[in-house]
Parts: C-alpha cells; sequence; structure tokens
C-alpha cells in the first residue's frame, strides 16, 4: 500500500471558488430585478458599468502583472454587481468605474488578490465614493415605480410603514431598498450552503436590541437603510470575517452596535458601511483572542509562591 504526502488542504469541497460565486450572483439577481424595476433603466446602467468596470479591471491588472487571468472565476462580477447594488441610481457612470478600479486594483489586487484583501472591496471602493462626493452618494433619486416623496438617505427619517420597507418603497441604494429580493437571496445562500445565518442573525438580533433601548422600533431598525443586504451580503464575505466561531460572533455583535450608534450619536444616518469595514480591520485581532485554555498548557508560578 503506497502513500500519498501531500501539503494542506486535506479536507477537499466540490465547492470552488466559481461556484461560490455564482451562488452570490443568482443570490443578488431578485434585488437587481427589484432595483431596475422600481428606478428603471438608469438602475441597470450603473451596475452594468460597475460589472464591466470590475472585471476589466481585474484583466488589465492580471495582464500587466503577468499573472493568469482569472476573470472567469466570477469574483471581480460579484465585486462590480455588489458595488453597483449599494450606490443609488443616480450615480454618475464615471463615478462607477473610479470606484470598481478601486475596489479590484487597490483593495484586492495590491494586497495580493483574490483571498488576500482585509477589506470588503465593494464597501471600500462605496467608502472612497462616499468621502469623495457625498452629495452625489446621499441624494434620493424618484423615478421608481413606487418611490416616495422623501430624499432622505434612509428611511429612517423618513417614517416608511413596514409595507413600505418590505416592498421598496422608499428612497435609497439600488439592491438595498426591497428587503423582500433581499430575503430571497439570503434563503438561496442558506439553501446552497455558501452562507451561514449565524453572522446575520447576530447582526440584525444585536442592532434590533439596541435599537430598542436606543428608542428605535426594532423591526424598523432591522428594515431600514441597507442593514439588511449588508448582513447578507457583505457582513459575510469569506475573506474578510474571522476563521473562529467566537470570533465572528464578536466580529457580528460588533457590527450590530457600531450601525444603531453611528445612526443614533452621528451626523450621517446610515452607518452599515463604516461598521463593517470596522470589523473588516478587528477580525484579526478577534481571531488571536484566546477564549479556552489551550490543552496541555500550564501557567507559570511566580517566584515565592
Amino acid at each position: 500500500m503506497s502513500l500519498i504526502l501531500s501539503s494542506a488542504p486535506h479536507v477537499r469541497s466540490k465547492a470552488n471558488t466559481q461556484r461560490l460565486m455564482l451562488n452570490v450572483i443568482i443570490a443578488l439577481l431578485p434585488s437587481l430585478a427589484a432595483g431596475i424595476y422600481y428606478f428603471g433603466w438608469r438602475a441597470a446602467l450603473v451596475v452594468g458599468v460597475s460589472v464591466a468596470s470590475a472585471v476589466a479591471a481585474e484583466f488589465i491588472w492580471q495582464k500587466l502583472s503577468r499573472q493568469k487571468v482569472r476573470v472567469y472565476d466570477l469574483s471581480a462580477v460579484v465585486t462590480g454587481l455588489l458595488l453597483g447594488l449599494i450606490v443609488p441610481p443616480s450615480a454618475p457612470w464615471w463615478m462607477m468605474i473610479i470606484g470598481s478600479f478601486f475596489a479590484i486594483m487597490v483593495v484586492k489586487q495590491l494586497f495580493g488578490g483574490i483571498g488576500d484583501n482585509f477589506l470588503n472591496p465593494a464597501l471600500a471602493a462605496r467608502a472612497l465614493l462616499l468621502a469623495s462626493w457625498p452629495a452625489l452618494m446621499t441624494s434620493g433619486y424618484n423615478i421608481g415605480k413606487f418611490a416616495d416623496a422623501t430624499s432622505s438617505a434612509t428611511p429612517l427619517l423618513a417614517g416608511a410603514s413596514y409595507m413600505d420597507l418590505l416592498l421598496g418603497n422608499v428612497t435609497g441604494a439600488i439592491g438595498e431598498t426591497c428587503k423582500i429580493a433581499i430575503l430571497l437571496g439570503f434563503i438561496w445562500l442558506l439553501v446552497t450552503r455558501t452562507i451561514r445565518f449565524e453572522i446575520p442573525a447576530a447582526i440584525l438580533g444585536t442592532a434590533a436590541l439596541l435599537g430598542w433601548a436606543l428608542g428605535y422600533d426594532p423591526l424598523t431598525t432591522v428594515l431600514s437603510g441597507g442593514l439588511l443586504f449588508g448582513a447578507v451580503f457583505m457582513a459575510t464575505d469569506y475573506v474578510t470575517t474571522p476563521m473562529r466561531w467566537e470570533a465572528r460572533a464578536l466580529y457580528a455583535v460588533g457590527v450590530g452596535i457600531i450601525v444603531v450608534l453611528i445612526r443614533k450619536f452621528g451626523s450621517y444616518p446610515e452607518g452599515v458601511t463604516y461598521a463593517i469595514l470596522l470589523m473588516n480591520i478587528a477580525g484579526p485581532l478577534f481571531d488571536r483572542i484566546p477564549m479556552h485554555r489551550i490543552y496541555g498548557y500550564t501557567k507559570a508560578k511566580k517566584e515565592g509562591k
């Protein structure tokens, strides 16, 4: 009998990167369809430019750096699709090109490519666009079939009903308004075992509880702004979340707390982007916190005792 000596990993799965990315794309399709239905052709243009720019940026980088071109793994498509869905439909096309190139070339490829980025590329690009063009990123664009007359950056300040929030009858980002579409995508990701439910559940539960303690309606807290979209599609990113379950719990609770604190005390009414990015940075630290005593380890006794 011959033995095969090989390096890790020794546990293999049929779920390769392309298949995982395809599951995410399928999960995002309901939100994309709802965004186009509510906001019209302008939303389709924004998302299309974002996806095309992300794929082009990855292709250009890998060609110039003489790497193997891997755009077929669909990770750049997912990044562009996510970025396109978390901006308002009024975003100009040139801004999407800047955001996509920043997400791929700076946040992803500059740190080693897929699997090595320490921040979520789409959220980092959104943060850049928010800091650079805040007026363009927070203005409402009321062209949808059910769009209301507000121009608030978040329904928290608009007095929207539960039904409005579920259907998407509010202003906001293209893919964040219709919560029913997001929930359909969430179900698909759970059924295909692309993500686990713990992180989204912990984020939403923490935000609802703290929101209630600070005087917000818990359900409105969960359904407002981009919290649900961020909890399902952004905070569950494999690369930027901690490895150990205890660390993931701290990560998720931290996201929920920061979101509500920014909404309550910050001048910017929506804090999902910054909450997840801050926890992306803190994630490796959480993984280093010892939650259990290491087997076989004994604490050294001090001299004289």
